[in-house]
């Protein structure tokens, strides 16, 4: 009892992990209590056990476990969290509840499985029960079976999924145990209740016995389906609605309900895809060739066998059909035809969907096939067709199917139309569209009066089939023609058709159902989503036609001009005189023919009289011509005479009932005139009128005809020019381009230039209709001929082809509409011009050869055969679609293993692209498909000609088919990096345009979710990327459900990756208007369209509903106000081509709202994903298309639709211009959305700039021209990301050819130097400086004066002397405007600064000198002093600007002198020119050190409010000045001005440090090595030590990973760079006290960064590299000297530990590292003291943790166990046993490697544990030395000394050697090298003798660090001054290694006093960092002209000035200070 106290005060969740059984029982119990207790099911107790609820159900003590399953249960119930444990515990309840006996505890068991199943867990929990049906335990299989009957029972086929259950089911018939049998038994009658014979095929293999037993209970089952009788959570609202049907015991509501389930499960899905090409025989392809026909026989039985597997794997089985298809097209064995039939029918139907490919190839051989009369061989064609059919399309094969219509075999006739028949009973309404119908019922209406019975019959039954299919409506129109006898048939035909899937009542119904309900039944089963979406969208003549009573006849009036054209024979002159007698006047008629002229006028005064007072059906039009064309007829001599006949010609034609007869009788006569001066224009109107009448095209052909067999050019000309016009007013429909082109190129080629421009222009106006295929035509015409037509071509480019408004189309307005509907519908899109276009058929061309050759063996006879084709298609120019056996041809070749015969292929594709047009629809899945594939090949050019391919396949078939099938998933399954990405990266950009997908884009999701986690970053991406677009489409709900097939791993991050694209998702695009519109008006719902609207677009604004090109929807309110002209309404919504006119008023009322939309945090979220780079950087030479469509969708959120719509008008300018105006207009009324999108509305114009439109650029300047005065008087900046966006692109235009562009890019530039600092504006000038374009370097440099005369010289960026240098290489341009320009600035300098600005422009050629100095003789101001400040002048020319706004253009005045004065703070600019650059490379700066400079200037009220810091500074200004003593090196004071010595500064310079602009970091490192090179300055580094070799490194990084890489960044700047650094370092690891601040991990960190940079194979292709390494050699021997011991040699074991653990990293790099560590053994003697022991040792116990002494061993080198063991060997020799000592920071000494090792060292050592090491007594090691060892010791120093890298290095080893082993003899070393080698290395050894002597001795406190040399151990470390001599005799070295003579320069050096500021420079000069006190360029200030003048007198001072300048005196400087100094105090006053 003890223990139970002990367990019953445990909590309850320890109680149920207790070892006794009891404990458990009652935290069961209590757990129980507790679960039914909590109502939240979010509460943290629940959290508590989901750790233990695998526990409860698995508890070994039977009793506990019973109650442990009552809890359990419990749990799932109520806690949120459940979900989480589904997995191991119902594995749990499978292997431990299942086998129990107790029926209770299996009961428990299957209702948890059956509650996670209901929280949502189904999938889950169905896995394990299948997988516990191969467990041995029969007890558990049968309870298994049991729990997912019960799951099937209650829950559904759609919870369960049934495939894998019955893919298992069989094997269980198989099992002993007759349980299990039984079991199985009841499943597959639960199976049979929901799917019916579904399972039939699964479970044809199990024993005839048992399935004889399943048939007998199946028939005993209900027919009524089954119902859900148990809900998952989410499923509340079915359960309600299920309850209620309980209560009310209604059967009603089942109906709909219960046909549900039924079509939802195919039998295909539940069977197993079988792999059937490997089982072909393998003499197959020679059997099926084979003479004898047994043995062709015995290959199709072969075949027919794996054909019968009702599902087959996909494959390749191309090479199989085409056997196939050989054998039913040409054997003569009609068995043998039979039987490939079956195969291919077999093929089919395993195929599916899979087979579509190689129908187009198939269907065509089978067709011409039914000649055969034999009812076997036609019954097995006619199944082989109908199973091909299922596989595809009915648009695939139309083409085909059309092809035999018209056959001459009645039996092909008869067979093709009644497999028609057969085919639209497997339509719809959607996929029978009027488009189809349209092409067959022509042929079907000549089959129904063809000769032969059957095939009327035939005929019937197929428009029967129609019609009940799509309704009488839709087929009436196509049956107008026909007697009612006939019509009767057909609809009888149409009582009989039985549609799959209808009930007997559906004919009836369908009868007296209006057509607006014919859509919901039509729709195919298996897109139950729902006749409520697709009825709007499908447009199945229903809710439009409602509102249009003349439906019919409209449709009957299109087709009117081709039906039932007015018809009339050629009358005798005898009838046509007395016909005429009746309606003319006696006189009329008489006088016709008179020799008198004016009788004859007087004659047609009258007949025109009769003619317009003649009704219409009494004008006898023939007769009427006629008479006119008597004698004299068109031979009439007198024009007036002649104008008047023309003229009652038109109105003949016009008023009369005009036929083609009648024309032809006119036509003559009025081509003979088109070209005469007074008649031609009646003679125009004539043929016009006779367009109108007889239509255009017959019209058209005849003139062109008539006109080319004259001989006459000038009739000719006119013919074209009328032609052209005519054209533009009946449009293009049924022109045959064809007929006229060949009469077009006879004019091209005519020797009069009026001619050939006609023909010109006659082209211009076809390319408006028909685009590009023009161009086919005239490709072999000569070049310059060409160039003519691309020019007019150019013209047309981007323009609109006019309304038409002529022409005989009455009333087709809505077809037209309906038309267009189904084009959209079908995803065609392709433009109606194609389709007039006359193809050829090339079939015949594409010969078998040809074929064999594309697929030879040999590579140039592939090559061959793709030529032939080629040429072939090229010839052809148009093609029609049946192209033979090619595209299998071509798809082999897209895969062949020559990369450029695969090229060429894509490129033929490309071909048939262009040359097929809309029909290449029908080879997307064969042909398309291939190409995608090919976008996985390894080479980027052939990936490339791939994408260009499918890009231009698109383009004609839209992406509907592309999507549509498996075909795209079964690519995207390949593990292609290269083709994932691509494929996502097209869809990306493919599927936002389309406004509906196929379905089938559901199957690519699993694959797509598979890229996102893709080793591959770039398939990630672009993933990631399309991952938003799929969303759109798909749903996030169907998205998010997909997940739950991933593994769980990926689950939660593909999760998180769906909630990330949830927010960015775009917008779907609207239905197409019309079939919105058409919804809409039939529901009645204006505020319903509102609201379908307002969900399309997250943000509802004002202007959403218009698109400019009237393709969009019309306003709400005038769909629900009328619907009483719908063809009208339709017409402006849908039809292409609508009059502008309509759309007007709506256009003006939708413009009415605002047009820019104001975002929150717009702008900011914009430069954030612009800084991000999760969007491009606006920064290109040219404009690629991903940029402007970037454009497109950022303004698509801030801008008014309709805005954005004409700002990117393709086509007409006149648009952007009119939006540019609006944006004009409405600036001042809506200036905060001009302002929140100026970044956009900037980057706009940017595009513009690069156009070559002018109209346009104009206008954007005008704009322009207002904005910025506007933002200044808002006091408005630009923002960095605005200008940099911005400002290069505008200043491209500064050098545009006309002046007037110039002048206002000038004003606008002066303008923005208001809004945008002008020293930041500079640089951007600086930049168009470089331009090739000399206008534009010109520009650039006055607009560059202009600003120094403005702003002063703080404008100069990033400093004068750097800006004056580069201005001042111009004054040698050769172009002389852009010398003048040059010359003008320096002026405009020299003005500002006087005599300086010879300093600052550095060097000029004598030529240029004298060039400037003239200039500055004649045209500089007398007196630069008195000239007004720099700043003052800018105020000047500021105020009138502000005055004058107006006139933008008269505000740039290059002479301001006159003006009235005004101050302006000068030093407000001053800081804002130093800081510049700064803050645009670092935008990070501390707020303390930040002034907002701009808001200070602008408001004058607040410059008395200066810092004290400014004031306190200039206070010391005036201080007197104490001139250093020559000796001491002068410092320049800038760093002390600009800066308070305070920790605050030395943090912010040291962060300037690592800027990522080269120039920031210089300076800061010039000022860090001012402080260093101070003894009084250098303390205040102490402290910032780490932080400042942070930053160091940093940059070294950066150099590394970013500058070094840059293209564009000059090297010598790196390399500048890299000197400061190098420079710096030195100086700061001289000074032992600042040295030894350094830490650790900073140590290993910088040492990282010098060995990476010594291994940069990049630094030396620098010039100057090689020593640039050697410095940084000597850099490293001096931070392994001075720095803290224990620190560095800690940071090399650190560090080499690392650099062998990375696998990636260089052996160089560790190499290197050892070396130093064997440097540092090397001087451990003298620096053992300064060591922490401990440090180190526990440094090297945790390196041989990671690298044991066996792991040590089997690096490749042993160079690493050699330095461990000889640090180790020297620490002990050093120290002793008192080594031992030193462990205490090691934890478990005695399981370290280290302590045994120092032992056993310590145990051999012996006795000299505490001796000292002295190199001189050292012989009895040298003794022990083998001689071998010696000699490779010595003959690898000797290797060193002879190679130019390590040369130093060598020496300094070799002495080093030398004094620890004296007696060596080096004799034989250099017995075989020159004498002047031998001199050499003495002469080294001398060198290092005197250094190292003179070490110990020199105080560093005497001199200045010397700028460091090239070797190491050069650099004197203590207070003495080393020898001239020394300095010599290494000159002398470095002089003779560069092969340079001894100057007059070695002699000033030799003089130069003891005292000077270090050793002279040697010839590596470069690689010293710009040191402010020895170079007058380097003390160029970039702060302020107050340093400049300074340092420019402290140098003057020094005696070791290398360079005279040119500065005013110290006291000019200290004066003009004065002046300054009092200015700025009157201005604080």
């Amino acid at each position: 009892m003890g223990d139970d106290s002990e367990w019953m005060k445990l909590p309850i969740d320890q109680k149920c992990e207790h070892k006794v059984w009891k404990a458990r029982l009652n935290g069961y119990e209590e757990a129980l209590k507790l679960f039914k207790r909590i109502e939240d099911e979010k509460s943290p107790e629940w959290g508590k056990y989901l750790g233990l609820l695998k526990k409860f159900v698995t508890d070994s003590n039977a009793v506990a476990q019973l109650k442990g399953l009552e809890a359990a249960l419990a749990y799932i119930e109520n806690a949120h969290v459940a979900g989480k444990t589904s997995g191991e515990v119902v594995s749990g309840v499978v292997s431990k509840v299942f086998n129990q006996p107790k029926a209770r505890a299996k009961e428990l068991g299957s209702d948890i499985c059956l509650m996670y199943m209901e929280i949502e867990r189904a999938e889950v929990v169905q896995d394990e029960l299948i997988k516990g049906l191969d467990n041995k335990n029969p007890k558990i299989v049968v309870t298994c079976i049991e729990t997912l009957r019960k799951a099937l029972s209650e829950f559904g086929s759609k919870i369960i999924t049934l495939k894998p259950v019955v893919k298992v089911l069989p094997k269980q018939f198989e099992s002993r145990e007759k349980a299990v049998r039984d079991e199985a038994k009841l499943l597959a009658v639960e199976i049979y209740k929901w799917i019916r014979d579904a399972l039939r095929p699964p479970l044809q293999g199990i024993n005839s016995v048992q399935l004889k037993e399943l048939e007998e209970e199946w028939v005993k089952l209900p027919t009524a389906a089954p119902k859900q009788s148990r809900f998952l959570r989410s499923q509340q609202a079915l359960k309600a609605k299920f309850e209620q049907q309980q209560a009310a015991g209604g059967d009603e509501a089942d109906g709909d309900k219960d046909d549900e389930p039924a079509p939802q499960v195919d039998p295909y899905e539940l069977l197993e895809a079988v792999e059937i090409l490997s089982k072909l025989p393998k003499d197959f392809y020679d059997k099926i060739e084979a003479k004898k026909w047994q043995e062709r026989k015995e290959a199709l039985e072969a075949v027919e066998t794996l054909a019968k597997n009702p599902k087959l794997e996909n494959g390749d089985f191309g090479d199989l059909v085409r056997a196939l298809r050989k054998v039913i097209g040409k054997d003569a064995n009609v068995m043998l035809v039979t039987l490939a039939a079956k195969c291919v029918a077999g093929l089919a139907a395993g195929l599916r969907k899979k087979f579509g490919t190689y129908a187009g190839h198939v269907v065509p051989t089978i067709l011409e096939k039914f000649k055969e009369k034999k009812p076997q061989v036609v019954q097995a064609l006619q199944e082989a067709i109908d199973a091909i059919f299922l596989t595809t399309t009915l648009q695939n094969i139309s083409e085909d199917v059309l092809g035999v219509m018209d056959n001459k075999n009645p039996s092909i006739k008869q067979q093709a139309s009644l497999f028609l028949a057969r085919s639209f009973r497997h339509c719809t309404q959607a996929t029978l569209p009027k488009s189809m119908l349209k092409a067959f019922c022509p042929a079907f209406l000549k089959q129904v009066n063809d000769s032969a019975p059957e095939v009327r019959d035939a005929a019937y039954e197929a428009l029967g089939t129609a019609m009940k299919v799509v309704g009488e409506k839709a087929v009436n129109p196509f049956l107008a023609d026909l007697d009612k006898l006939k019509l009767d048939k057909i609809k009888e035909s149409a009582d009989k058709v039985e549609l799959p899937g209808k009930k007997g009542g559906g004919v009836g119904a369908e009868k007296k159902a209006p057509a607006a309900k014919a859509a919901p039944p039509a729709v195919a089963p298996a897109r139950s989503s729902g006749p409520p979406k697709k009825a709007p969208a499908a447009k199945l003549g229903g809710p439009p036609k409602k509102g249009k009573p003349a439906s019919a006849p409209s449709a009957k009036g299109k087709k009117c001009p081709e039906t039932k054209e007015f018809v009339e024979t050629e009358i005798s002159i005898e009838v046509c005189e007395e016909r005429s007698a009746t309606v003319l006047p006696a006189s009329c008629m008489q006088l016709l023919d008179s020799a008198n002229w004016k009788e004859r006028l007087a004659s047609m005064e009258e007949f025109q009289k009769a003619v317009e007072q003649m009704d219409k059906s009494e004008m006898p039009c023939q007769a009427l011509v006629r008479m006119l064309a008597k004698k004299p007829g068109w031979k009439e001599t007198n024009f007036q005479v002649m104008q008047m006949k023309l003229h009652i010609v038109g109105l003949i034609a016009q008023k009369g009932s005009f036929s083609k007869t009648s024309a032809f009788v006119v036509l003559d006569g009025l081509v003979d005139k088109i070209g005469d001066v007074k008649c031609g224009g009646k003679a125009k109107e004539g043929l016009t009128a006779t367009a109108e009448a007889c239509s255009l095209p017959w019209t058209a052909e005849q003139v062109v005809s008539m006109v080319f067999a004259q001989k006459n050019p000038k009739n000719q000309a006119e013919t074209l020019n009328w032609l052209a016009n005519a054209m533009k007013e009946f449009g293009f429909a049924g022109i045959n381009v064809k007929g006229f082109i060949n009469n077009v190129k006879t004019a091209l080629g005519a020797t009069n230039p009026a001619v050939r421009t006609a023909a010109i222009t006659l082209l211009g106006v076809m390319y408006l209709y028909m685009g590009a295929p023009l161009r086919m035509f005239f490709e072999d015409e000569k070049p310059a001929l060409l160039k003519q037509i691309d020019d007019e071509f150019e013209k047309m480019q981007g323009q609109s082809p006019p309304t038409a408004f002529r022409g005989a189309r009455k009333g087709g307005a809505e077809e037209d509409g309906e038309e267009a509907d189904e084009q959209e519908e079908n995803g065609g899109g392709a433009p109606d011009v194609m389709d007039l276009l006359p193809r050829t058929d090339i079939s015949d061309k594409i010969t078998q050869d040809m074929v064999d050759k594309v697929g030879d063996k040999n590579w140039k006879i592939r090559k061959e055969g793709l030529d032939e084709v080629a040429a072939v298609i090229s010839e052809a120019k148009f093609i029609q679609p049946s192209i033979g056996e090619l595209p299998m041809a071509l798809k082999g070749r897209l895969n062949d293993s020559n990369k450029i015969l695969v090229q060429q292929t894509l490129t033929i594709l490309q071909q048939i692209a262009v040359a097929m047009g809309p029909a290449l629809k029908q080879h997307v899945k064969n042909l398309g498909m291939p190409i995608i594939t090919v976008l996985g090949d390894g080479k980027t050019n052939v990936r490339a000609a791939a994408m260009t391919t499918l890009q231009a396949w698109v383009e004609q078939t839209g992406m509907k088919d592309w999507l549509e099938g498996e075909d795209l998933s079964e690519e995207l399954k390949r593990e292609n990096p290269f083709l994932r990405q691509e494929v996502l990266g097209w869809l990306a950009e493919k599927l936002p345009a389309m406004r509906t997908v196929p379905s089938d884009l559901m199957l690519c999701v699993p694959y797509l979710y598979s890229c996102l986690e893709d080793r591959n970053g770039d398939v990630r991406k672009k993933a990631q990327d399309a991952l938003p677009i799929f969303m759109m489409h798909l749903g996030y709900e169907k998205m998010l459900k997909a997940t739950g097939k991933l593994k769980p791993a990926s689950k939660e991050p593909v999760s998180a990756l769906l909630e990330k694209a949830r927010a960015v998702m775009p917008a779907k695009l609207a239905p197409p208007p019309g079939k919105a519109g058409a919804a809409k008006s039939v529901s009645g719902g204006a505020p319903a369209a509102k609201s379908a609207l307002s969900k399309a677009k997250p943000k509802p604004v004002i202007d959403d509903y218009d698109d400019d090109d009237d393709d969009d929807e019309p306003e709400p309110e005038t769909k629900t106000k009328k619907v009483v002209k719908p063809g009208a309404a339709k017409k402006g919504v849908l039809g292409k081509k609508a009059p502008v006119t309509k759309a007007t008023a709506k256009d003006e009322e939708d413009r009415s709202g605002v047009i820019f939309i104001l975002v929150p945090n717009g702008k900011e979220q914009r430069i954030k994903e612009e800084k991000g780079l999760k969007v491009l950087k606006w920064n290109f030479n040219t404009p690629r298309d991903e940029y402007v469509d970037q454009l497109k969708t950022q303004m698509s959120t801030c801008f008014a639709r309709w805005l954005q719509d004409e700002l990117f008008h393709a086509s007409d300018f006149q648009r952007q211009v009119k939006a540019i105006g609006v944006m004009g207009e409405r600036m001042e009324d809506e200036l905060e959305g001009t302002v929140s999108c100026l970044d956009l509305i900037l980057k706009w114009f940017t595009l513009r700039f690069f156009e070559t439109n002018s109209t346009v650029l104009m206008k954007v300047l005008e704009y322009l021209k207002l904005l910025f005065p506007t933002l200044s008087r808002e006091n408005y900046h630009l923002n960095e990301y605005e200008a940099s966006s911005f400002i290069p692109y505008l200043i491209l235009k500064v050098g545009e050819s006309k002046d007037v562009v110039r002048k206002d890019v000038r004003a606008i530039l002066t303008m923005l130097c208001k809004v945008y600092p002008a020293s930041k504006v500079f640089p951007f000038l600086m930049d168009g400086t470089k331009s090739k374009n000399s206008k534009q370097r010109a520009e650039c440099l006055e607009e560059l004066g202009c600003l120094i005369e403005n702003y002063g010289m703080n404008v100069c960026q990033p400093t004068p002397a750097k800006s004056m240098k580069e201005i001042a290489v111009h004054i040698g341009d050769r172009d002389n405007s852009v010398r003048n320009a040059a010359l003008n600035t320096v002026l405009a300098v020299y003005n500002v600064c006087g005599d300086q600005v010879y300093k600052l422009i550095g060097n000029l050629s004598e030529k240029e000198m004298s060039m400037l100095e003239e200039r500055v003789k004649r045209f500089a101001k007398k007196t630069p002093a008195a000239a007004p400040p720099p700043a003052r002048q800018a105020a000047e020319r500021e105020r009138p600007q502000r005055e004058h706004p107006s006139n933008p253009n008269a505000t740039f005045m290059r002479k301001p002198a006159q003006q009235p004065q005004e101050d302006v703070p000068n030093k407000l600019n001053q800081a804002r020119a130093q800081n510049a650059v700064r803050e645009h490379s670092h935008p990070s700066i501390p707020k303390e050190f930040q002034l907002d400079l701009d808001m200070i200037e602008n408001d004058h009220t607040r410059v008395s409010e200066l810092p004290d810091l400014v004031q306190h500074k200039l206070d010391e200004l005036l201080e007197p000045i104490m001139m250093p003593e020559p000796k001491i090196r002068s410092v320049s004071p800038h760093f002390d001005d600009l800066h308070n010595s305070t920790a605050s500064t030395i943090n912010f310079v040291i962060s300037q440090v690592a800027s990522g602009d080269i120039n920031t970091s210089i300076q800061a490192l010039a000022q860090i090595d001012e402080v260093l090179r101070q003894e009084d300055k250098a303390e205040a580094m102490s402290g910032h030590i780490d932080q400042f070799l942070i930053a160091t490194f940093m940059q070294l990084r950066l150099i590394y990973n970013t500058h070094m890489a840059d293209d564009r960044l000059d090297k010598k700047d790196i390399f500048k760079l890299y000197s400061c650094i190098i420079g710096n370092m030195l100086s700061l690891f001289s000074m032992e006290s600042l040295a030894r601040e350094a830490s650790m991990g900073v140590l290993k960190d910088l040492m990282h960064g010098l060995i990476t940079l010594m291994l940069d194979a990049r630094v030396e292709d620098i010039e100057d590299g090689q020593q640039l390494i050697r410095s940084v050699n000597l850099l490293v021997v001096r931070v392994l000297e001075k720095s803290d011991q224990t620190n560095i040699l800690s940071a090399l074991l650190v560090l080499l530990q690392d650099s062998l653990t990375t696998s990636s990293g260089s052996p160089m790099f560790s190499e290197l590292v050892m070396k130093c560590l064997w440097r540092m053994i090397r001087f451990l003697p003298e620096t053992i003291n300064s060591i922490n022991l401990d440090r180190i040792l526990l440094d090297v116990h945790n390196f041989m943790k990671v690298f044991p002494k066996e792991k040590l061993k089997q690096l490749k080198s042993d160079v690493p166990h050699r330095t461990l063991k000889t640090l180790l060997h020297t620490l002990c020799k050093l120290t002793g046993a008192k080594i031992l000592d030193h462990m205490s920071m090691i934890e478990n000494k005695n399981d370290s490697e280290l302590e045994a090792h120092l032992r056993r060292v310590v145990k051999h050592s012996g006795n000299f544990s505490g001796m000292k090491s002295d190199r001189g007594t050292e012989k009895g090691q040298d003794d022990r030395m083998s001689k071998a060892k010696v000699s490779d010791i010595l003959s690898e120093i000797f290797k060193k000394i002879g190679s130019k890298e390590n040369t130093k290095e060598g020496l300094t080893e070799l002495y080093e050697y030398k004094q620890k082993y004296s007696d060596a003899d080096l004799e034989p070393f250099l017995r075989n090298t020159s004498q002047f080698f031998q001199s050499y290395v003495e002469r080294g050894l001398r060198v290092i003798e005197s250094e190292r002597e003179g070490k110990g001795r020199i105080q560093p406190s005497s001199t200045v660090i010397p700028q460091h040399g090239l070797d190491s151990g050069s650099v004197p470390l203590n207070g003495e001054e080393m020898k001239p001599a020394v300095y010599y005799e290494r000159l002398k070295i470095l002089r003779q290694r560069q092969g340079l003579e001894n100057n007059s320069r070695q002699a000033q050096l030799l003089q130069q006093e003891e005292g000077d500021s270090g050793p002279m420079r040697p010839i590596t000069s470069l690689l010293s960092k710009p040191s402010v006190a020895s170079s007058t360029d380097m003390l160029q200030s970039k702060l302020s002209q107050l340093k400049e003048s300074r340092e420019s007198h402290f140098q003057q001072e020094q005696s070791h000035s290398h360079s005279p300048t040119r500065c005013s005196s110290p006291s000019a400087n200290l004066d003009d200070l004065k002046k300054r100094l009092e200015r700025i105090k009157s201005n604080r006053q």
